[in-house]
């Protein structure tokens, strides 16, 4: 993409998936929109054991609907048209590898790990060869700082979200909803913490329990687990709600 880039530090949160790895859940992450696109390849050799170098991303809306390829080493992230929500997925266009990624796990099978760890025609002995992916030092201790910092972020976001206290939720692509916070703290099974509502209508998908595991209680379709960053508190009054103007 050409033209004027505008450099932006704001953030957004996107679902990543992985063409080597069709069947894995997309993976939830954040990054700042004025890094390069270089910059976010490089970040995201941690998250797919990839190489920056060999990366192909495109851009999926919310539904699904492919938006546009992102194809530009040198534009900023948030030249193109993301927003919270998006899915990016990456595949590897280095033809090499998928042909090592093939014969990978029929090696591992018949070989032992000492045998396999030998061999300089895999996927890992390339890898590591050329430093890419968890083999570059360097990078993956970069990333595990930053990993730490979005961490530590969300921790002072859900500090300052008390239970009890009135909040708004404002997720992206979502009609703001009023509620009343009824948890904060971890899921099992889930990254970081979360912040249990209850909210005024009955517009949620639980009644405070998720996975067999209550964290609060509620009637069913008022409660809903978010990420601190969408939970605003404030002095916000219970909205009136009446079954008669649902339709």
């Amino acid at each position: 993409m050409e033209g004027i880039q505008v450099v932006t530090q704001d953030f957004v949160n996107v679902h990543i998936t992985n063409s080597d790895n069709e069947d894995a859940p997309p993976v939830e992450r954040r990054f700042k929109k004025g890094i390069s696109v270089l910059e976010f390849k490089t970040k995201l050799e941690l998250v797919t054991g990839g190489s920056a170098s060999t990366m192909k991303l495109k851009l999926y809306d919310s539904k699904n609907n492919f938006i546009c390829d992102i194809d530009n080493d040198s534009a900023l992230l948030g030249s193109y048209p993301i927003e919270d929500g998006m899915r990016i997925h990456v595949i590897d266009k280095f033809a090499l590898v998928k042909d090592f990624v093939s014969s990978d796990s029929a090696e591992r099978f018949r070989l032992s790990e000492e045998e396999y760890g030998k061999k300089d025609d895999t996927l890992r002995s390339f890898l590591q060869r050329n430093r890419l992916g968890k083999y570059n030092e360097e990078e993956m201790n970069k990333l595990k700082e930053q990993q730490q910092k979005e961490l530590e972020e969300e921790a002072r976001q859900a500090e300052a979200v008390l239970v009890g206290a009135r909040c708004e939720v404002r997720v992206p692509q979502q009609p703001t909803r009023r509620a009343t916070v009824r948890y904060n703290g971890p899921l099992e099974g889930a990254k970081g913490l979360w912040i249990g509502v209850q909210y005024d209508e009955p517009r949620g998908k639980n009644d405070g329990s998720v996975n067999g595991k209550r964290y609060f209680t509620c009637p069913p379709k008022y409660g809903g687990f978010v990420k601190p960053v969408y939970v605003t508190v404030g002095d916000y009054p219970v909205e009136e709600f009446d079954l008669d103007d649902e339709i």
